[in-house]
């Protein structure tokens, strides 16, 4: 394999039966590639020693993709979370539906975290803010910043929130998404926290901030990643502008594990074990 040299959620205690919206985004500073867009060519396949499966039932545009705590993949679609197996088995979680842009989860946990937009006959305001759940999707509350902010990017290890608010960059929380401040003016396809730092990817490059989302750098070195997540062990796995997979330990060496072509989401179980997701194929890497 080729290498480079590089780079509990808080909140209100109510439960929220949610439904799906879209909205239009304004143009934001410095914006990386379209994560909203699968990375690679809509024509390739996952290479030699990716396992791949077929889905049963195709989703309804993925956002983003979690692993819980007993190793169950979550995926945040325009129309829910949805719980996904190996085999390809797809199942609705929770019985309420929003689509769930910037959708996360905290490693290694059940806690999720999401914002979007809600659907016909729901009560909340568009955009729904930041909303948290703590039981795989089941049920959400909501946190903050309802009618304020759509996040199209986040991030959390449970006590730090970052978001990317898709107008002027970050905003960051230390207490788990009650209150906010503003961060870099940066606008990443993608946010991960690690204990090395929050990271992001950008259309400069992978970037670092060490003073939690204040200010950044460009990780020198590091493949240009779009797609970005981090596993419990503080390891991190993206996909580059051609669709291929990589891992770090750290984020400062990166190593080449295979070409995945085109993919909406990832999520990281490890730094020997991550999950590639598409509509269509689920992908299991490492």
């Amino acid at each position: 394999m080729s290498t480079h040299r590089t780079a509990r959620l808080l909140g209100l205690p109510v439960v929220l039966a949610i439904v799906s919206g879209c909205a239009s985004t304004p143009p934001a500073p410095s914006a990386a590639p379209a994560p909203s867009s699968p990375v690679g060519s809509a024509s390739s396949a996952p290479a030699a020693g990716v396992d791949s499966v077929a889905l049963r039932t195709p989703l309804d545009h993925v956002h983003g993709l979690a692993v819980g705590s007993d190793g169950a993949l979550l995926a945040g679609t325009h129309t829910g979370v949805v719980a996904l197996d190996l085999d390809g088995g797809v199942t609705r979680v929770g019985d309420g539906s929003v689509d769930l842009m910037g959708f996360t989860g905290v490693p290694g946990t059940d806690r999720l975290a999401s914002s979007g937009h809600p659907g016909a006959g729901s009560s909340l305001p568009d955009p729904v803010g930041l909303l948290a759940s703590d039981d795989g999707g089941s049920t959400w509350r909501s946190v903050a910043l309802q009618g304020e902010v759509d996040f199209h990017a986040l991030a959390s290890d449970g006590r730090l929130v970052v978001g990317y608010d898709g107008r002027t960059g970050l905003l960051v929380s230390d207490d788990g998404g009650a209150r906010f401040r503003p961060g870099a003016a940066i606008a990443p396809a993608a946010l991960a926290v690690t204990p090395e730092g929050v990271w992001a990817t950008t259309s400069e490059g992978l970037q670092r901030s060490v003073d939690e989302g204040a200010s950044f750098a460009v990780v020198d070195g590091a493949p240009t990643l779009v797609l970005l997540a981090a596993g419990p062990d503080g390891s991190l796995w993206g996909v580059d502008v051609q669709g291929r997979a990589w891992r770090s330990t750290d984020g400062t060496g990166w190593e080449a594990v295979g070409a995945v072509g085109a993919v909406e989401a990832i999520a990281v179980a490890g730094f020997d074990r991550a999950y590639a997701v598409t509509a269509e194929r689920l992908d299991v890497l490492g």
